[in-house]
C-alpha cells in the first residue's frame, strides 16, 4: 500500500507502507549501522522515535530473537530504502516484515533515505507523521501544527521494567572471583547486552526500576552500582537524578552508560544539551584521554553533557569524540565513578571497549581491598 513520511517542514516523501499500517507522529532519528537493526527496534533508547537506517538493503538476514536487546520493539516506526522479502540466516526465527507486523510496529519502505538523512544533518531533528493517507491544504496544515507540538515524555518510565528482576552470574567466571560480586542496576531503559556482560564477568545483577530510591539500593548491600542507558531528555528525571546523587554520594563504585552518564552529570551539578542530529550507529571514534587510544564505538544519543558545566574538582573527562569534538566520559574524583556516553556492551564488531566493564570490576577489587585493609588496621 502507498504511504507517506510527512516532515514537519513540510517536506513529504512517498514509499510503500512496511509493519503494522497505523499513522504514527514520532521523532525522525537515523542511525549508520550496516547491520544490527534488531538490535536498533528492540534498544529502549529508541522509545518515542521512529529510525532511518541509512544502509539501502535492511532485512537480509531476518530476525533472531536471541539479539534482541530487551522483550519487545520499543521504536515507533522504522523507515528503511528497501526491506528484504526473505531472511537469508540459518538462525532467523521470522521475517523482518513478519517481525514488524506481529509487535503492530509501522513503517514506511522505498523512500530515498539518503536524501531524508541529508536533510536532518543539515536542519537537525525534526518530527514526521507516517500515514496512508494524503493530506493537502488546511489537512495538512494541522498535521504539520501537531507535529511541531509534538515532544517524547515519560519515554524512561515507559522504558523501565516496572519491578525487581535478579539474575546470576556465570559460575565459571565467578571462580575467578573469591568473593561473589552483587551489581545493582538502576533501570532507565537498559539493554540486555549490560546484562549479559555483567553475568559474563561472575556477578549477580539486581535490576531495580527508574522510580527506585537511593535508600531501598543502598539497603541491599551491592557492591557497585550500575545505570543504564536511556530513552528522552535526561533533564526530564528530575527523581531518577535526585535519588542518583544520593547514590554518588555513598562511596560505592559506580559505572554509568549513555544516559546514565548524562544524568550522574546533572546529579553532579552540571548540564546537558540536545545536539543537532544526535549519534547514532555502530562506527564512531571515540578517544580515551588516559590512554590516547582510538576505540571504535556503538552510540544512540540525541543529548551531551557539557563538559563545561562540571568543575575541574569534581570531574576529568575521560573520553572525547573525535567527530565532532563532544564529551563522551567522565572520572568523577574522590567517587569512584566512571561514566561513558557511548555503549561498550554493543560489540559492532570491535570488541574495543568491553575493557570498561573490567575496569569497573577492579573499582569494586579495590574497594574491597580497602575495606579488609581497614578492618585489619582496627
Amino acid at each position: 500500500m502507498r504511504a507517506f513520511l510527512i516532515l514537519e517542514d513540510g517536506t513529504v516523501y512517498e514509499g510503500r507502507s512496511i509493519g503494522r499500517q497505523k499513522e504514527i507522529i514520532s521523532e525522525i532519528v537515523f542511525n549508520t549501522s550496516m547491520t544490527g537493526y534488531e538490535e536498533v527496534l528492540t534498544d529502549p533508547s529508541y522509545t518515542g522515535q521512529a529510525v532511518v537506517m541509512t544502509y539501502p538493503l535492511i532485512g537480509n538476514y531476518g530476525v533472531c530473537e536471541a539479539d534482541m536487546q530487551s522483550g519487545k520493539p520499543h521504536a515507533d516506526a522504522f523507515i528503511v530504502r528497501d526491506i528484504s522479502r526473505l531472511a537469508s540466516s540459518w538462525r532467523a526465527e521470522n521475517t523482518l516484515q513478519n517481525f514488524l507486523t506481529r509487535n503492530s510496529i509501522g513503517g514506511i519502505a522505498g523512500i530515498d533515505t539518503r536524501d531524508l538523512t541529508r536533510r536532518l544533518r543539515d536542519h537537525g531533528t525534526m518530527n514526521g507523521c507516517i500515514t496512508t493517507a494524503l493530506y493537502e491544504g488546511e489537512a495538512l496544515s494541522e498535521l504539520i501544527r501537531k507535529m511541531k507540538a509534538y515532544r517524547v515524555s515519560g519515554a524512561v518510565e515507559r522504558a523501565s521494567v516496572r519491578e525487581i528482576r535478579r539474575y546470576v552470574g556465570a559460575r565459571g567466571a565467578a571462580e575467578d572471583n573469591p568473593v561473589r560480586k552483587r551489581v545493582a542496576l538502576l533501570d532507565a531503559g537498559t539493554k540486555a547486552g549490560i546484562v549479559q556482560s555483567l553475568t559474563a564477568r561472575g556477578f549477580d545483577v539486581t535490576v531495580y526500576p527508574s522510580f527506585s530510591s537511593a535508600e531501598e539500593i543502598l539497603a541491599d548491600q551491592p557492591d557497585g552500582i550500575m545505570i543504564s542507558n536511556g530513552p528522552g531528555d535526561p533533564a526530564d528525571n528530575t527523581d531518577m537524578i535526585r535519588e542518583i546523587r544520593k547514590l554518588a554520594l555513598s562511596g560505592l563504585p559506580i559505572f554509568a552508560i549513555c544516559l546514565g552518564h548524562q544524568l550522574m552529570a546533572l546529579a553532579m551539578g552540571g548540564s546537558t544539551y540536545k545536539l543537532k542530529f544526535g549519534h547514532r550507529g555502530a562506527n564512531h571514534p571515540v578517544k580515551d584521554l588516559r590512554t590516547g587510544r582510538v576505540y571504535i564505538t556503538s552510540q544512540n544519543h540525541g543529548y551531551a553533557v557539557d563538559e563545561s558545566s562540571i568543575p575541574e574538582d569534581t570531574a576529568v573527562p575521560a573520553f572525547r569524540n573525535l567527530n565532532d569534538g563532544t564529551n563522551e566520559g567522565f572520572l568523577y574524583k574522590d567517587r569512584n565513578i566512571l561514566t561513558v556516553q557511548f555503549h561498550p556492551e554493543a560489540s559492532p564488531g570491535p570488541c574495543d571497549s568491553g575493557f570498561l566493564f573490567d575496569e569497573f570490576a577492579e573499582m569494586m577489587r579495590r574497594r574491597q581491598r580497602g575495606s579488609e585493609h581497614g578492618a585489619q588496621a582496627d
